[in-house]
């Protein structure tokens, strides 16, 4: 008599539920504002008194009571009349009549704070643990609006590494999820070398390179189905790996090559390699990608994931950040290109001096902070703060120079007027590109939505 171990009653379980996803699920029925989505990813911890909303400032000086730092850096003026922001972020608040700043976005409590964690809920709108293979918030657009360039990946990653700090768990939402392998990511961890990523390996001649793209496909085409997942997860790797071949010889793959860029605007995106992620990304868009994130990176304890030296570090992550966004900006805004493009800059909470967490559902706390300060190293902002954070939007239908949200302006810095969740944040994203909040596919005999039961309703008061 034939036995079965657990490990294949569950592969063989999960083949056959994962065989009847609805690739036809019910199309949107929303009229667009935008054709794509450019994710301005600020990994680690972005404290929003110090960057989108200031707050009392206070200079260092030894001797200064922690709980009486509300903020590090002066406030300045902006484009727009009524908003102030942090100094260090003088390009951004130029551009700041184009787009729309929320200061209330409350991550969800998920208990002891981990990034990997809140950052996989804000990536794809579902907290984790999942019994389902929950796809990346760039898949669900990629799979739902298709390739706006066939030649093109509709979800492109730039920027994040996954050899060091919490890679595995980085990786657990890079993914397409159960929608299959064609929507998951691109990844180019350094836009400096996007071309060698779309160009046979160095020393490899046209034709072994062809025979080898030949002898993959045909080995994943007599991979026995349950081995590695459903027939339909089979056919989507094939079709990923046409996908990739059929870009190496695009003319699309110009767009990668950062070199063509004429220097005065590559020197001003040159901040480093998110810098130049950013170029990339207005490259990418002008040949028709669907969805690009570009990533600061989180690795544990460097930049936005300030434990020590906040404000030292701050004054570094503002300088990277804040002329290649503006010129982003300006650049597809020149091109025409800003009207029907989305960019969101997010992070996936923020940092206060004393609270852990939300001031009335503290956690744990993970960083020492003393009463007095003694060295500058105490100065920042920096134990992890989950009841308000900054959230900009520019482009793609979105109001222009409007500030939604409000926040105490005393310590806890918490949420006090229209607070808004992942669930009506994602809503109100997709609403932008035409995909309903209850949109879903079939997986395991039930429905998956983009946003979390399908419950997900969009502020309207933030769309123009």
């Amino acid at each position: 008599m034939n036995t079965m171990n657990r490990r294949d009653f569950l592969k063989t379980a999960s083949a056959a539920t994962l065989a009847t996803l609805a690739a036809g699920a019910s199309a949107p029925k929303l009229v667009p504002r935008a054709d794509r989505m450019i994710v301005l990813w600020m990994a680690g911890g972005m404290a929003h008194t110090e960057t989108f909303d200031p707050k009392r400032f206070t200079a260092y000086e030894t001797g200064l009571a922690s709980d009486k730092v509300l903020s590090t850096f002066q406030p300045i003026d902006t484009a727009v009349d009524h908003i102030k922001i942090s100094a260090g972020l003088e390009k951004i608040g130029s551009v700041l009549d184009r787009g729309t700043l929320i200061r209330t976005y409350q991550a969800g409590d998920l208990g002891f704070i981990l990034h990997s964690r809140h950052q996989f809920h804000w990536h794809t709108g579902y907290a984790p643990p999942l019994t389902v293979d929950a796809p990346h918030l760039g898949a669900w657009i990629a799979k739902t609006l298709g390739p706006d360039n066939p030649d093109v990946p509709a979800f492109i990653d730039i920027g994040q590494r996954f050899d060091n700090g919490e890679g595995e768990e980085l990786k657990a939402f890079h993914t397409a999820g159960f929608l299959g392998s064609e929507y998951g990511p691109f990844k180019i961890p350094f836009p400096e070398d996007a071309q060698a990523s779309v160009q046979p390996p160095k020393g490899m001649t046209p034709g072994r390179f062809e025979n080898r793209y030949k002898f993959f496909k045909k080995l994943a085409e007599k991979t026995p189905v349950g081995q590695e997942g459903s027939e339909y997860q089979k056919e989507s790797l094939i079709r990923s790996m046409d996908n990739a071949h059929r870009l190496l010889t695009s003319p699309a793959r110009k767009a990668f090559d950062l070199s063509q860029e004429p220097k005065p605007i590559y020197d001003a995106y040159n901040t480093g390699r998110f810098g130049l992620g950013c170029l990339l990304a207005r490259r990418l868009c002008e040949v028709g990608a669907r969805f690009i994130e570009v990533t600061t990176e989180y690795t544990p304890f460097e930049y936005w994931d300030t434990h020590e030296n906040g404000h030292t570090r701050l004054v570094d992550m503002k300088r990277t950040i804040d002329a290649p966004i503006a010129q982003l900006v300006l650049d597809l805004e020149e091109r025409g290109l800003l009207d029907r493009t989305l960019i969101v800059l997010a992070s996936e909470f923020s940092r206060d001096m004393m609270t852990e967490g939300k001031p009335n559902n503290e956690v744990k706390n993970q960083v020492e902070v003393p009463a007095v300060m003694t060295e500058m190293k105490h100065y920042g902002m920096h134990r992890h703060f989950t009841d308000a954070g900054c959230v900009l939007l520019f482009g793609g239908g979105i109001k222009q120079g409007f500030l939604y949200g409000k926040t105490a302006d005393e310590r806890p810095c918490k949420t006090i007027e229209n607070p808004i969740k992942i669930e009506e944040l994602h809503a109100t994203l997709y609403h932008a590109l035409g995909i309903p909040g209850d949109h879903g596919y079939i997986t395991e005999e039930r429905p998956f939505y983009t946003t979390k039961d399908g419950l997900g309703k969009p502020v309207m008061e933030l769309l123009a």
